[in-house]
């Protein structure tokens, strides 16, 4: 009796410490993740119309790249064999290009469907794989769309998609969604109000927020995006490269931010930030310390 005693006790000691006498356990293990890119593919893009200096779609591959090397840092804590993170590309609505949408396909990742070395594979090749693919579909995009722009229908991804597309029901996994955007929601599909509040953010709408005391008078109207639903509390959202259509209005920014602000908060999403376009690597500071959960 003795002897199974002193067994179990050591078993259990053996199960529960390791190097030098600390638990296993003692670091938590990181969660996997569930990664959404959200592309606003209409004008902001556009050389011609919207010059920057790296252009605005460069900005976005270079930021994205960002993501991609968090990606593969969470790959690296949890170790090949437990890896199951998902990390893929949207746009609303899809491209008419058949070609951009197959390129697409390529940049839907999913670790939980790959065995060791299809995962060995994503580790090795995901950011140059997002980097090419990436540069083709906004290429192509500028190219299809130099006579007449469609816009991106962001307002009705969250109001039709987002919970299906962006939210693992298991608790194992962190949903994430990076969004893309200028800030000025709009899709020929979707252009509707109920007094104050929109589905869509433009000039005719905002404009007479340009003043001082924009705040009070948002807060004082209800002006805001037209909410839909209230169930996004296990998913968390950043928003980057707001822009000003014109620099004599850069205050369109902080309008489009707090308006913004006011839906994710109404929609109960779990964490969110929203940042003007700045050079990638001001940038990048911002999107790993969001990343990190500091």
């Amino acid at each position: 009796m003795k002897t199974i005693i002193i067994f179990s006790i050591a078993a259990f000691i053996l199960a529960t410490c390791g190097n030098g006498g600390k638990k296993q356990n003692s670091k938590p293990q990181a969660k996997q993740l569930n990664i959404s890119i959200l592309l606003d593919l209409s004008d902001r893009i556009d050389p011609q119309k919207h010059p920057a200096s790296p252009e605005h779609y460069e900005r976005d591959i270079e930021n994205i790249k960002i993501v991609t090397e968090f990606f593969k840092k969470n790959m690296e804590q949890l170790t090949a064999w437990r890896a199951k993170g998902k990390i893929r590309i949207f746009f609303s609505p899809p491209p008419s290009n058949r070609e951009i949408n197959s390129i697409a396909e390529k940049l839907n990742i999913d670790c939980s469907k790959l065995d060791n070395k299809g995962r060995k594979n994503v580790y090795d090749t995901l950011t140059e794989l997002f980097a090419q693919n990436l540069s083709k579909i906004y290429q192509m995009t500028i190219q299809t769309n130099t006579r007449a722009w469609d816009g991106s229908d962001i307002w009705r991804f969250f109001k039709d998609d987002v919970k299906d597309y962006c939210i693992e029901r298991d608790t194992a996994y962190r949903n994430i969604l990076i969004i893309f955007t200028d800030g000025y929601l709009y899709h020929k599909q979707s252009v509707y109000n109920t007094g104050n509040r929109y589905s869509y953010l433009l000039t005719n709408n905002i404009q007479k927020y340009r003043n001082p005391k924009w705040k009070e008078k948002i807060e004082q109207d209800d002006f805001g995006i037209i909410t839909e639903r209230n169930d996004l509390n296990n998913l968390e959202i950043l928003v980057l490269e707001l822009s000003a259509e014109q620099p004599s209005n850069k205050i369109d920014e902080d309008i489009l931010a707090f308006a913004l602000q006011k839906w994710f908060k109404e929609m109960n999403v779990s964490n969110y930030e929203i940042y003007s376009s700045d050079l990638p690597a001001n940038t990048k500071m911002r999107i790993e310390k969001f990343l990190n959960g500091k």
